[in-house]
Parts: C-alpha cells; structure tokens; sequence
C-alpha cells in the first residue's frame, strides 16, 4: 500500500472555525450578509501555500546573544555620550572665549568612534539584513531616517555647542 500523501491543511493546520461563540456566530453572520459586496466571492482563488521553518543563522544568532552591530551601536553611542560630557566641561571654560573654543573643536579626537561609525555605516545594512527600496536604490530607512550615521568633526560640535 503507498504512503497516503500528506494535504496542505493536516501540515499546516487549515482546519477552519472550530468551536463556535455567540459572539463568532454572530460575526460569521454579519459577513454572510456582505458576501454579495466583494467582487471575489464564488470565484476560484488561487491557494497560497505558507512555507514557514525556521533559519538555522537566526536561530544560532539568538542564543549568541546581541548580535556584532547591536554592540557597535551600542559602543558608538557611548562613545558619542563620553565625548558629549567631556566637551560640556571644556565648553564651560570657554564659554566667553569663541576663538578658543573653535580652536578646542578643530583639535578635538574622533578617531576611535568614528571608526565605529564607519564600519557601522558599511556593515550595518548586511548584518541586520536590511531590505532594499527599488525606488531609491538604497536601504530602506530604520525608524524613518536614514541607518547611515554622521562622522564627528568641529561642525558637529560647533553645531552642538555653538
């Protein structure tokens, strides 16, 4: 006797409503009355097969614990917190002194968070499997703006601390 072949629903679990509410009853009968409304009711629809399993990098990525960009963001913000705090205290000393203090930010060292950074704005797409938009033909945005972050220089601390 051949193996009797597996259907779509006892895989994945199509069983349909199984037990009925006064509240579910209720519901189905309110969507019977608007069946005449969709201009898809009684016609053949195409059956779409959910092929769901899980991946064996994502899986092994979440017993690792954060991931190398989550770390990276993580350093580069505090990096950026640290040197925030240290340019409010040398700000306060030349507060009265503008030529002083523009020369303070033109000798200020980013070089280790913008190391960061950099290496942030070239891998982060990749390692957070970011998509991409066909319109722009860049990655999409996280959050609404753009993952790419600012190198530190004098403009942005003379931006910060005017």
């Amino acid at each position: 006797m051949p193996p009797m072949k597996r259907r779509p629903e006892d895989i994945i679990g199509e069983w349909g409503i199984r037990d009925v509410t006064p509240r579910s009853a209720a519901e189905r009968d309110r969507l019977l009355d608007e069946v005449g409304l969709n201009p898809l009711a009684n016609t053949p629809q195409k059956r779409r097969i959910r092929r769901f399993r899980p991946e064996a990098d994502r899986y092994l990525a979440s017993l690792g614990g954060p991931l190398p960009y989550m770390q990276r963001l993580r350093q580069i913000d505090d990096l950026v917190e640290d040197h925030e705090r240290r340019l409010t205290a040398a700000y306060a000393e030349h507060r009265d002194d503008p030529d002083g203090w523009r020369r303070v930010a033109e000798r200020w060292n980013f070089t280790e968070v913008n190391d960061l950074i950099e290496r942030h704005n070239r891998w982060y797409p990749i390692e957070a499997r970011l998509p991409m938009n066909p319109r722009t033909r860049d990655y999409v945005h996280v959050g609404g703006k753009p993952y790419r972050r600012e190198l530190l220089d004098a403009e942005w601390i003379l931006r910060k601390f005017p």
